[in-house]
């Protein structure tokens, strides 16, 4: 009984391997069939995926195309000051240039460069060189109060009065001498106010005031000489020092401003472009006031707003735009 229900278990196991076998036989021979159009299928199904893609790709690169890359800046308020801008020399108020009044050698300089002399103080002694006659050192006196700016000849030099001994300045107050272009004249008066800026100080301004305009326009470089009065107590500005000197034509208190390069004109006015909904331009006109090399006073904008100060060229009214940030 043991042996017949064994045998019929052997068959049976027999039969289900042989019945696996027939099935994978089949299933091989039907994948040999279809492996070609599969691969085909799985590759066009990739390039297909692949080009919506790329048309996507690129109908958002044309997109951005369209778009106007630019920045924005706040409309804020301001104390705006115009002002002509001009370079020019430091020099002293007063100065003065010392020669002797006879001929001979300089026997010796009393001060150095950077001494204070009194008006009529004897600077240096001349020696004179007559022969046979035996004279006091003639002395060379200071024609003003100040301090000693150059000293030009060493002890035994041969001097006569032609021969410059020594530099005088007083530096308690300097002018700035500077060239005023022909259209601006009429912008310029006595006592305007102005600030003088050096490279030795670029951080500070020093404050000043026209003192003289002269009442002619050179022919040739079309400029008139301005001069402006700056107190210098301190000492800071020295003489011969190059500065720049700002001449303010109009100030304006808490004025509400753009910067300067925000303000187009454009058909016949002046115009600002600020962010619109939907990421579009949109233009604003705007009355000016005082133009500054920074800023512009403007109204027809609120304070706060955004105005487009970069990637104007080109913008026009409802283009679309990209603010970055």
């Amino acid at each position: 009984m043991k042996t017949i229900k064994t045998l019929t278990k052997k068959i049976s196991c027999g039969a289900e391997i042989r019945s696996y076998s027939l099935f994978a036989i089949r299933y091989s021979l039907l994948w040999k069939r279809l492996r070609p159009y599969s691969l085909f299928a799985i590759c066009y199904s990739l390039l297909f995926a692949a080009g919506c893609k790329n048309k996507e790709a690129e109908a958002l690169n044309n997109l951005e195309k369209d778009r106007f890359l630019v920045k924005t800046e706040k409309a804020q308020v301001r104390n705006l000051e115009e002002y002509i801008l001009l370079t020019g020399s430091v020099k002293a108020l007063d100065e003065a240039t010392l020669y002797p009044r006879t001929s001979g050698k300089l026997l010796r300089n009393l001060l150095k460069e950077g001494d204070p002399v009194k008006k009529d103080e004897t600077v240096a002694l001349v020696e004179r060189d007559e022969v046979g006659t035996v004279y006091e050192p003639a002395p060379v006196p200071s024609t003003l109060t100040g301090v000693i700016g150059r000293v030009y000849q060493d002890t035994g030099a041969s001097v006569n009065p032609q021969t410059p001994i020594a530099l005088v300045v007083n530096q308690a107050q300097v002018r700035v001498a500077v060239d005023v272009p022909e259209q601006y004249v009429g912008k310029v008066f006595r006592d305007q106010r102005a600030v003088i800026k050096v490279d030795a100080f670029p951080d500070y301004g020093f404050s000043g005031k026209v003192y003289r305009v002269s009442p002619v326009v050179d022919a040739r470089s079309r400029n008139t000489m301005v001069e402006v009065l700056v107190n210098n107590a301190d000492g800071r500005l020295k003489s011969g020092m190059f500065a720049e000197a700002r001449l303010i034509v109009a100030s304006r208190g808490a004025a509400l401003s753009v910067p300067a390069g925000a303000v187009v004109s454009q058909d016949g006015g002046d115009f600002v472009f600020i962010p619109a909904e939907g990421g579009l331009a949109a233009r604003v006109q705007v009355k000016t006031g005082i133009r500054t090399m920074e800023f512009t006073q403007v109204s027809g904008v609120k304070e706060d707003a955004d105005v487009i100060t970069f990637g104007l060229y080109g913008l026009k009214d409802g283009s679309k735009i990209k603010v970055q940030e």
